[in-house]
């Protein structure tokens, strides 16, 4: 983190014109081990594997400055395979020369299909269809893959087998198996398939037929296996309540002869704090390999839901060495979010719709609030929800009570939760806007906020009126409820209203004008009212008009005396106005350029959250989506 320290007499002097002044601020970022494009961590890897030299291959549905196979080693970014949207992300597997990796969704030739890539030009040189699913945009139809000698064999879900081909793409035979995953190739090249949903690994002669299964118990859900040549071990990962690896020998007959990692994962109480995630503190467990020398890496997938699975979770990958020992770690954001500064903590802790971090330089990723078992109708699980993953939190504290709302890239609808002692850091899921707890139906389409007295400020679908839910209190478990909604009606000078801010410690109202007649009703025009005093009586005379004079605003948040700005389609830049005088103060572009990259621009409704420290300091947090972070503004006026 670098100090961008600018002269203000002689920048005031040289740009007195423009009447703007710039202060101090330093640029960091949080969500990736690496701050910067050329370094940073791939977005939601899926599946890997590991070459006997220790090179690891990652697969991703989505990336949006890469391919979507990363390449690491020794804990750094190789470069990538292929382009953002080649891939899946469901299964890898590879060999001396090639990599092969489930395709994505594409009009030539379908979902179903692998491609071959050689490995020393990163160029595809085939193309092997594998299943008659070929249009499934959405769903992982190849869900395992392995290779021993000159075969392949290619887990087809949802034609309930496993095909075999020679690495060339010759069909050789199929395998029936119902819904067939993961899969792993033994020393004697019988092969091992997990069956997720039914908690059984079944194993096959290279013929074809049935020797053994595995039955785990009725919660596992095998999702990951590797065999151990060295130990003549099957390892499974288990993304069941129990979260770890599973060791089983497989001399005669398969038995379980231990485990690795901590059982419970991240949701475990007994070595840490419920959803804390860490060394051995599993979440779903989606690749295991190891390497010559015998470095265990493990590739976790943070929980979260959502039919995009480019944007599902994070990327989460350990090095061990033979002893267990953590050796290093990557891990980046998901596609894009975005966390709001905590009060309770003094801006010292960020909160995301899913996720916890803190620290500097890439920071910590400190929890997991999802909690799957105990919570399975979470809406932040919903495969079909429509808002493209609640990855962007607000967060407000009242009374020691955090009310964290949780939303998509540009949402109509905002889901609430509340956190209790005795669940850690999970998120318990309370209400959603619309629905029943605020007795609308209608979706937000004109605008959101929540104050720091927990109360909710909505633009409902089409009413011309803006929604005021006060909030009532809280139960013995820290649960909000809000009363009914106090109903306002929006100026004609803003409508049609498109952002709503609202700043209780000043009672000041900030409306934003959307684009009259368009089809688009997360755009934003340039016009800006702020109300000073709004429920003290003044909803009808603006001072000041706030004219933004850059092109494509999109988000906007305020902490303070100050409203944040940021744009999509042109520049990273945040502008920051005085609310007072309504007076461009200063931009905050990039103050530790090579360091930290701050993105393109702020493609999200509410891809910026901002909060005023104690001792005056602005921490302000934006979206970036290019770089799988976020940048962290820290700015003193």
């Amino acid at each position: 983190m670098v100090k961008h320290q600018i002269r203000a007499a002689l920048l005031c002097a040289a740009i007195l014109f423009a009447q703007t002044c710039y202060a101090q601020y330093t640029t960091d970022w949080l969500g990736n081990t690496f701050g910067t494009l050329a370094a940073h961590v791939g977005n939601t890897a899926r599946s890997l594997w590991v070459a006997p030299e220790g090179v690891i291959y990652t697969a991703s549905l989505w990336d949006e400055n890469e391919g979507g196979v990363a390449i690491y080693q020794n804990g750094q970014s190789l470069g990538s395979i292929g382009t953002h949207a080649d891939f899946q992300g469901s299964a890898i597997t590879g060999n001396a020369t090639s990599i092969f990796a489930a395709l994505q969704y594409n009009r030539s030739f379908g979902s179903g299909s692998v491609g071959r890539y050689n490995r020393a030009t990163q160029t595809r040189d085939l193309i092997i269809p594998v299943s008659v699913w070929t249009a499934i945009p959405h769903a992982d139809v190849i869900t395992g893959l392995a290779t021993v000698g000159s075969l392949l064999y290619a887990s087809d879900f949802y034609g309930n087998r496993v095909r075999v081909f020679t690495t060339d793409g010759v069909w050789q035979q199929d395998i029936k198996v119902s819904g067939p995953g993961a899969l792993a190739l033994d020393s004697a090249g019988n092969l091992w398939v997990a069956q997720q949903s039914a908690a059984t690994i079944v194993e096959f002669s290279p013929a074809g037929a049935l020797l053994n299964t595995i039955q785990m118990p009725a919660t596992s859900r095998p999702s990951a296996l590797y065999f151990d040549a060295a130990s003549a071990q099957l390892m499974v990962g288990d993304q069941g309540p129990d979260m770890n690896i599973k060791r089983y020998t497989i001399a005669g007959t398969p038995t379980l002869i231990g485990t690795f990692g901590i059982q419970g994962g991240y949701l475990d109480t007994t070595s840490g704090i419920k959803g804390q995630v860490g060394d051995k503190r599993f979440t779903r467990v989606v690749g295991i390999g190891k390497d010559a020398a015998g470095n265990l890496y493990v590739l976790n997938n943070p929980w979260g839901g959502g039919w995009d699975l480019g944007r599902n979770g994070a990327t989460d990958l350990h090095a061990y060495d033979g002893a267990g020992n953590l050796e290093w770690k990557l891990q980046s954001l998901n596609f894009e979010a975005v966390a709001a500064p905590d009060p309770s903590t003094d801006g010292a802790y960020f909160y995301s719709g899913t996720h916890i971090y803190t620290g500097t330089a890439g920071g910590t990723f400190v929890a997991n609030t999802v909690d799957p078992f105990t919570y399975p109708s979470d809406p932040r699980l919903n495969m079909n929800d429509t808002q493209r993953d609640e990855h962007f939190g607000q967060l407000v504290t009242v009374g020691g009570n955090r009310i964290l709302v949780a939303s998509g890239q540009n949402p109509g609808v905002f889901y609430f939760f509340h956190f209790n002692p005795a669940s850690g850091y999970i998120a318990i899921p309370d209400a959603s806007i619309p629905g029943a707890a605020f007795n609308t139906n209608l979706q937000v389409t004109g605008g959101f906020s929540i104050d720091s007295r927990g109360d909710v400020w909505a633009g409902l679908d089409r009413t011309n009126h803006i929604y005021h839910y006060p909030l009532s209190g809280f139960d013995g478990n820290g649960k909000p409820t809000w009363g009914p909604a106090v109903t306002i009606s929006i100026p004609q000078s803003i409508r049609p209203l498109t952002r709503i801010l609202y700043l209780a410690e000043s009672d000041t109202m900030i409306l934003a004008q959307g684009i009259a007649g368009s089809w688009d009703w997360t755009a934003m025009q340039s016009r800006i009212e702020v109300y000073h005093g709004w429920s003290a009586g003044n909803a009808t005379r603006p001072d000041p008009v706030i004219t933004l004079t850059s092109a494509n605003p999109k988000s906007i948040t305020a902490a303070g005396n100050y409203l944040f700005v940021g744009y999509v389609h042109t520049v990273p830049n945040i502008d920051v106005f005085n609310l007072t005088t309504g007076q461009l103060v200063t931009t905050l572009i990039n103050s530790s350029p090579g360091t930290v990259d701050v993105g393109n621009d702020v493609d999200s409704m509410y891809g910026l959250r901002a909060y005023l420290r104690a001792a005056g300091e602005y921490v302000i947090t934006k979206d970036n989506y290019n770089g799988s972070s976020m940048v962290v503004y820290r700015w003193t006026p």
